[in-house]
């Protein structure tokens, strides 16, 4: 008797009317990062963060979970509650990548992660250690293939964008380099500093003030015409690297079974903000372009680049760690 009562309570819940249901959002919205503070996600989503908890009627309370590449803070929020007050703000590496790169992930982003919206887009620029003595790609490559095996690379972890950016790299310019691991690019900039890896591929907003600094030194972008925040810089098609493209973007997305009127609802407010001048205008003075699309644009892009990556994840021989 009592089960069927349990049961009768719940339908009659579910078919309320849509005047009838407690208003969201009523509390304060989790917006998780699974890398550290100060990183470039962090840094894009506290630019979002700031309109958007306005915009929703509510506060965004960006909580940092880094760890594995990504993959820890990301498995997290596809556990979590579907009922709209948690979010991720992620990098592809955790979406399109992971499964395909690290035994017993834990979660399975096409099932479990519904598409919010895509937020932005960077290039990624490759820098190196200024005591290696390369001023251009050639000598980089010249030195690599001196120094086969002994030089170190640093991503952002297994699967990043940073990291298959390089496996391709050393495909295509047959080199030999270590990968290194990291937390995030801060992390990475430190272990260049320290002399522990000599290259990195790297988001600009990170990178390019330590090479104003003098501290790294820029060779060449990943985007396939020069980027518009980085007309200085020449691509690796121009320096004889045919259509190679490589670059970074950030994602909004929520458990799967997350009404679909609220991933609407955040999606729209997503696309309104990044439209604006004033977030268009700080997302490029992080060389971020703002993007913002809707749920369906998202999938669609994650489709592609997990088709396209994973034939570089074949062609380069990354194996599951």
């Amino acid at each position: 008797m009592q089960r069927r009562q349990f049961v009768v309570a719940t339908a009659a819940a579910v078919s309320l009317p849509s005047w009838a249901r407690p208003a969201w959002p009523a509390r304060p919205i989790k917006l998780v990062v699974p890398f550290p503070a100060g990183s470039s996600p962090d840094l894009i989503a506290r630019v979002l963060a700031e309109p958007l908890g306005p915009a929703l009627g509510t506060t965004i309370v960006i909580e940092n979970r880094p760890g594995a590449g990504g993959n820890i803070g990301t498995g997290m929020v596809a556990k979590a509650e579907p009922d709209g007050y948690t979010l991720l703000f992620t990098i592809q590496g955790p979406l399109v990548t992971a499964p395909s790169l690290v035994k017993n992930l834990g979660y399975d982003p096409q099932r479990e992660l519904a598409p919010v919206s895509l937020v932005a887009t960077s290039p990624n620029v490759l820098v190196v250690d200024p005591k290696l003595g390369a001023a251009t790609l050639a000598d980089f490559v010249r030195v690599a293939k001196e120094r086969r095996g002994q030089l170190n690379y640093g991503s952002v972890g297994n699967g990043s964008a940073s990291h298959l950016a390089m496996e391709l790299f050393k495909t295509r310019a047959g080199v030999d380099l270590v990968h290194v691991p990291n937390q995030g690019f801060p992390q990475i900039v430190n272990a260049i500093l320290a002399g522990q890896v000599q290259a990195a591929f790297m988001v600009p907003g990170i990178a390019m003030g330590q090479v104003r600094a003098g501290r790294l030194r820029a060779l060449g972008v990943t985007t396939l015409g020069r980027a518009a925040s980085l007309p200085e810089l020449p691509t690796l098609v121009e320096q004889g690297y045919r259509d190679f493209e490589a670059i970074s973007w950030q994602a909004v997305l929520a458990p799967a079974q997350t009404p679909r009127p609220i991933v609407d609802r955040v999606a729209r407010e997503i696309v309104r903000i990044v439209k604006s001048d004033e977030v268009r205008t700080k997302m490029l003075a992080q060389y971020f372009s703002a993007a913002g699309t809707a749920p369906e644009g998202l999938a669609g892009l994650m489709r592609s680049e997990r088709e396209r990556w994973a034939k570089v994840i074949r062609a380069a021989g990354v194996q599951p760690e």
